[in-house]
């Protein structure tokens, strides 16, 4: 077999393979943001009163949850005086039993939760962009090497 005509089959199979993927990943990606969507809205958060926010808007995007997530890190740094969940909770457990810091710890704990889980909602959003980009460009490379190995 000569070597124009391997090479014309590999590249016209590796394009087509390409290009069935391609698009696998572009639905994926899709779907995977629909679904972020749906898990936001249904837990119903909406962005408080301030400066710079939609307020009372819902929080329906990984965009708009790390911007809440950025707005509870603030709020938790006043609240804690910048003190992190584990440190207060070190301070309970060295023998500090203050109901006032018990709170706070409790507060913390809340907070960081939350913030935890608007920036996996933030992350999964970033990482259906890069699937849906992703497939769009193997379904676009992939039809590029299958008329390449037709030409050959």
């Amino acid at each position: 077999m000569p070597l124009s005509q391997l090479a014309s089959i590999l590249l016209t199979a590796v394009g087509a393979a390409m290009l069935a993927a391609g698009p696998v990943m572009v639905v994926r990606g899709v779907l995977g943001r629909r679904e972020i969507r749906a898990e936001l809205a249904e837990q119903r958060i909406t962005f408080p009163e301030k400066e710079g926010l939609p307020a009372g808007r819902p929080v329906t995007t990984g965009i708009q949850a790390k911007a809440f997530a950025d707005v509870i890190k603030g709020n938790l740094a006043k609240a804690t005086g910048g003190r992190a969940y584990s440190e207060i909770s070190a301070e309970i457990t060295a023998g500090n039993r203050d109901e006032a810091l018990a709170r706070l710890r409790q507060t913390a704990f809340t907070g960081e939760t939350l913030r935890a889980s608007l920036m996996s909602a933030y992350q999964a959003w970033l990482l259906t962009t890069l699937v849906t980009a992703l497939g769009a460009l193997l379904a676009a490379l992939g039809a590029a090497l299958v008329v390449l190995g037709q030409a050959l």
